[in-house]
């Protein structure tokens, strides 16, 4: 299996890999630091760059079984050849930004109204999720953005944490969406945990600490059922 980097250090912005596979536009490299997508979260962009200069740009990734392929325009260098596999960091670390933000307003919401994750997806700074609220109004959601800001000023450690599966499920709250979205039959659970406020199952990157966030705007709410509602942010500076 190749090794992803992403999964244990979001910061690293590039690694030297080598061509093990290509189709008529996608690579399969034996590391890399491309999220592949998932959970909400949008696949990375970035650039491959070949030993002589030849750049050929990543416009997204994704999972075919446990090996992930990288999407490149034009034809993809040939198998063998070395690269640096290279993020567009400004847009991971807004997505790294987003998905901490998106946590602290679930620990937020969890914390103070045992309300279930019903759905959720991001793009650089901006994201929604939905919630099993029965009403909400005006007065509730200021109050739930306040709180969240709270957190976030609170400069709160984000870790991650790799857990065999028995001692992950034997965490309450473990799953805070509605459906349990982990696969069948994984022996270890990959963990996000905002201490003091949230720990939850996942597989995105994370910024270390909540004040990399910046801070949240809710801007807007709506119902989409009748205990479905849903809350939209943007991260700012």
């Amino acid at each position: 299996m190749s090794d992803n980097i992403c999964y244990r250090d979001a910061y690293q912005r590039s690694v030297s890999a080598q061509v093990l596979e290509t189709d008529a536009d996608a690579v399969r490299l034996d590391r890399t630091v491309f999220y592949p997508g998932g959970g909400g979260q949008p696949a990375d962009h970035g650039l491959l760059v070949g030993a002589d200069g030849v750049r050929w740009t990543v416009t997204g990734a994704a999972k075919r079984g446990d090996e992930i392929w990288h999407t490149v325009e034009g034809s993809p260098p040939a198998v063998g050849v070395s690269v640096s596999a290279e993020l567009d960091w400004d847009r991971r670390h807004a997505l790294m930004r987003t998905h901490s933000a998106l946590h602290v307003l679930c620990g937020v919401i969890w914390r103070d109204h045992q309300a279930s994750v019903t759905g959720g997806n991001m793009e650089p700074l901006s994201g929604r999720m939905d919630f099993e609220f029965e009403t909400m109004h005006a007065d509730l959601v200021a109050e739930i953005e306040r709180r969240v800001n709270e957190e976030i000023g609170a400069d709160r450690e984000i870790r991650v944490s790799i857990l065999p599966r028995d001692e992950a499920f034997a965490i309450p709250d473990l799953i805070r969406t509605k459906i349990n979205l982990l696969p069948e039959g994984i022996t270890k659970v990959r963990t996000i945990e905002i201490v003091g406020l949230d720990l939850q199952a996942d597989g995105g990157t994370h910024v270390a600490r909540t004040s990399e966030i910046g801070h949240v705007r809710v801007s807007g709410y709506e119902s989409k059922g009748r205990i479905n509602k849903r809350i939209r942010i943007e991260v700012l500076d």
